[in-house]
């Protein structure tokens, strides 16, 4: 069983979130229902869950600063929130785990997924990096993401990563230098957190960045040749979109 603590300053957020946990996540059993901060730090203590959904926005201490009030995480953390698609995609880079408000029973259930197969609990460098991108301008691209592997989170550079190729459930995340890191995420989920200026997905099985292109070849239906001479062919419905793209270089 999974010990869970909720915490929330809106009832009907609680009451539904309860629901939703045991109409769906029966493994899941909820030790207590907080709805401020406060009262949820010292139930985090006597109780010591495995997994604290927590309300962002609350009067008095907001969801962040509430984290800040532990040296170090025993437990993990799922953040319900309703922010908008810029925002969730700061969720993405840091690989925190988050519920959209109001909650799909679908994305509850795969959240449990995840807690169940991993081990580990948040860094506080996530945690920085969640706030950092949600205190910047919306469109702004982060420095660095931090990408789950089958034993922890790597952090890289964005700018180092060269392409990521997909591998069924996997992705191949392929960095200047010629590292190689298997991330535990598909190449739809990679894709949603790095598309946009620099990252494009050329075709099915590949998402490139825009900065590392070295030469566009022509013949053969086209493809493209990264800095580091990997050889990236282009599917034909995104051939158009992608010349487009591309004769702004």
């Amino acid at each position: 069983m999974i010990k869970a603590i909720l915490i929330d300053d809106e009832k009907n957020a609680l009451e539904m979130m309860e629901w939703l946990l045991r109409t769906y996540c029966p493994q899941v059993t909820i030790a207590a229902m907080c709805n401020n901060a406060e009262a949820g730090i010292e139930a985090i203590y006597r109780y010591k869950p495995q997994v604290v959904f927590l309300d962002i926005e609350m009067p008095r201490m907001n969801g962040f600063s509430m984290l800040e009030q532990f040296d170090k995480l025993f437990f993990d953390v799922v953040f319900c929130t309703a922010y908008d698609h810029f925002a969730i995609k700061a969720f993405r880079y840091s690989a925190v785990n988050y519920l959209l408000k109001p909650v799909d029973p679908d994305d509850l259930k795969q959240t449990i997924q995840r807690i169940e197969e991993k081990s580990s609990v948040p860094t506080k460098e996530q945690f920085q990096l969640l706030l950092q991108q949600i205190k910047q301008p919306v469109k702004t691209t982060p420095q660095r993401i931090a990408l789950t592997t089958g034993d922890g989170l790597t952090f890289v550079p964005i700018s180092e990563i060269i392409y990521c190729e997909a591998e069924s459930n996997y992705t191949s995340v392929v960095l200047a230098g010629g590292k190689k890191i298997l991330v535990s995420k598909t190449l739809r989920d990679i894709d949603e957190a790095l598309s946009g200026d620099d990252f494009y997905r050329v075709h099915s099985s590949y998402l490139i960045n825009l900065n590392r292109i070295k030469k566009f070849v022509r013949i053969d239906g086209g493809h493209l040749i990264m800095d580091n001479d990997a050889t990236i062919h282009i599917s034909r419905s995104r051939k158009q979109e992608f010349m487009e793209m591309f004769s702004r270089f």
